[in-house]
C-alpha cells in the first residue's frame, strides 16, 4: 500500500522552528520526487517547497524561501522540512505528496499524506 505519513507539526512561538518528517512506504522511494504543501483555515492549498528524487534540485516558494529547508534521507525513506523563523502566517495544515517522476515538475501529484498541523502563536 503507497502511503506517506506526515509527523512534527505543533504549536510554536512565532521565531521559533519545527521540522516536519514525511516516511513513505508502499513504493520505490528513490524514484519519486516529493512535495510539501500547506493549507490554511479560508485559504486555498500552497506549494511550499519540492525536491527531486535523489535530493540534488530543491524549490520553495518565495513566501517560505531563506526559513525553510528541504532534504531527504532515501535510506529511511523519508523527507524533511526544517522551518526556521516561524510567522504567525505559517499557521496551516502542512501535506507531504508524491510526484510520480523523479524532479520537480509541473505534474500532478499522486499520493497524499493526512497532513500535520503547524501552529504559529505566541
Amino acid at each position: 500500500q503507497v502511503q506517506l505519513v506526515e509527523s512534527g507539526g505543533g504549536l510554536v512561538q512565532p521565531g521559533g522552528s519545527l521540522r516536519l518528517s514525511c516516511e513513505a512506504s508502499g513504493f520505490t522511494f528513490d524514484l519519486h520526487a516529493i512535495g510539501w504543501f500547506r493549507q490554511a483555515p479560508g485559504k486555498e492549498r500552497e506549494g511550499v517547497s519540492c525536491i527531486s528524487s535523489i535530493g540534488d534540485d530543491t524549490h520553495y516558494a518565495d513566501s517560505v524561501k531563506g526559513r525553510f529547508t528541504i532534504s531527504r534521507d532515501n535510506a529511511k525513506n523519508t523527507v524533511y522540512l526544517l522551518m526556521n523563523r516561524l510567522k504567525p502566517e505559517d499557521t496551516a495544515v502542512y501535506y507531504c505528496a508524491r510526484l510520480n517522476v523523479p524532479v520537480c515538475l509541473k505534474a500532478p501529484y499522486d499520493t497524499w499524506g493526512q497532513g500535520t498541523q503547524v501552529t504559529v502563536s505566541s
